[in-house]
């Protein structure tokens, strides 16, 4: 049996608005582990993964940002994948530029790849089921159709946009023509389409060739085709990361797949899927998938609920204990450094939350309690008008740039594994419960060259603990002057 060799694309951005606290822009949800000990984006790269049945799947290309280009390395390499290609996204431009970008970089050496386009931050349960309708589609591809795939609706939601079929579809899961895309409808006109049949939830999962869907956009919209295509050819590789170029990215329209090509083309073809998916668009979606009990109940984490009906219930901090006592379709969701709580109908309005503490200059808006680097993580413990206390992981083999401070000292006191320290011209190893002193304006590196992680206390004392203030002499991970970490 001759398999069919498959390079999946993973759109690994986002904005981490809907599922704010545990989402947000500076860590969003295909980097946590909502539904299980995976995160999202790792269970969407194992799913597109090996070879099964007819299919091979080749090293995933990712689309992603700067900032998100070593969780994307780190993740990978934490459940045995290789990349074959990181393109990083000067800036976010929706999924239009992005999967023009991937498919004109794969054409340049193979203009006939077929690819699968899927966002990172979706659960598909039956790995299987989906394998067997990426099967399916591959005949339309063969004959030079677009592929997307529609999830036969469970309920009649209004968060979705559809999709119409031309036909009713079969039992077989056979490709149908799309007769049309339609928008996010309001509640009675989503009854009406989920009674008809013909209509499918739009999950944004593609299958095409290459160099059918640089023709689509040639067609449909050329006025992309100059700004990526030069992103691409003035791309530079960083790290094993290829760059796109900024200026001419900056010039790409901020625009969607569906609306720069898929509503106008004409040769579309629509594999209805099944066996279980969610994009888990909010809280409500979160607490459908994690399997409520027989009160409608899912806790999660330091989480207890006495008497409470069709709730959610989840703390992400375990030193914070949530406690509900007769809720009613109530989402209460606590970590470090915010708590959520509102009506579970309201769950996509939790982005108006982000607004909200936008607005404030609240910083738990956007940023993570946790503050990932290349080498690890921080996280303060404790801030003061003079003084700031972190704690700081550092991967096995991972080092911090050698840098110095023009208003703080700094005092580390090793609590897990084995540090190599520089302080000017001072080199030394510092074990668990031994310390070192960093003062002020010395240059200094903290680097890991054991196999555990090392875990420290930092204590910051000066006029200024901003992590802008920073001169970068060297650094293994090529980042500029000002950069944090």
């Amino acid at each position: 049996m001759t398999l069919a060799r498959i390079t999946p694309v993973i759109l690994c951005g986002g904005s981490g608005t809907r599922l704010w606290p545990l989402s947000r822009k500076s860590y969003p949800k295909q980097f946590v582990p909502l539904v299980g000990e995976e995160t999202l984006f790792q269970a969407s790269a194992k799913r597109l993964s090996g070879s099964t049945g007819r299919l091979s799947f080749t090293a995933p290309s990712i689309l992603t940002a700067s900032d998100f280009r070593f969780i994307v390395t780190e993740q990978l390499t934490a459940i045995g994948i290789d990349p074959g290609a990181i393109l990083i996204e000067p800036e976010g431009r929706n999924t239009a530029p992005a999967i023009l970008a991937a498919a004109l970089h794969l054409s340049t050496s193979d203009p006939d790849a077929v690819m699968l386009v899927a966002p990172s931050d979706h659960v598909v349960p039956d790995t299987q089921a989906f394998h067997d309708a990426i099967e399916k589609g591959l005949a339309a591809v063969a004959a030079g159709k677009l592929v997307t795939f529609g999830i036969t609706p469970t309920h009649a939601e209004t968060a979705y946009g559809y999709l119409e079929l031309s036909a009713e579809p079969d039992a077989n899961g056979t490709a149908v023509d799309l007769k049309q895309f339609v928008e996010k409808p309001d509640a009675d006109r989503a009854a009406e389409m989920l009674a008809e049949g013909t209509f499918l939830w739009n999950a944004g999962i593609f299958l095409f060739k290459a160099k059918d869907m640089i023709a689509a956009f040639k067609t449909h919209a050329p006025e992309l085709m100059a700004s990526v295509a030069t992103a691409v050819a003035k791309a530079k590789t960083d790290l094993g990361f290829l760059r796109l170029d900024p200026e001419a990215w900056a010039e790409a329209d901020d625009i969607s797949i569906d609306y720069a090509v898929m509503e106008r083309a004409t040769n579309l073809a629509v594999v209805p899927f099944n066996g279980g998916w969610s994009d888990l668009g909010g809280w409500d979606a979160v607490w459908r998938e994690l399997g409520p009990d027989a009160d409608g109940v899912v806790t999660s984490g330091e989480a207890t609920a006495i008497e409470c009906e069709n709730s959610l219930l989840r703390s992400d901090n375990s030193h914070l204990e949530v406690v509900g006592i007769g809720l009613k379709n109530i989402m209460a969701i606590a970590m470090k450094d915010a708590v959520l709580v509102a009506d579970m109908s309201r769950a996509q309005d939790v982005k108006r939350a982000v607004t909200a503490l936008k607005a404030k200059g609240a910083n738990q808006a956007t940023m993570f309690p946790k503050d990932h680097r290349p080498w690890g993580w921080f996280e303060s413990l404790v801030i003061g008008g003079r003084f700031q206390v972190k704690r700081i992981y550092v991967h096995p083999g991972a080092a911090l740039s050698l840098q110095s401070h023009f208003h703080r000292s700094e005092h580390w006191i090793v609590v897990e594994g084995t540090a190599r320290v520089t302080v000017d011209d001072e080199v030394r190893i510092v074990s668990e419960n031994q310390s070192v002193y960093v003062p002020l304006g010395t240059k200094h590196r903290l680097e890991n060259p054991g196999k555990v992680p090392v875990v420290l206390i930092e204590v910051q004392t000066g006029s200024y603990v901003g992590e802008d203030d920073i001169i970068r002499f060297e650094d293994i991970y090529a980042r500029g002057q000002g950069a944090k970490g």
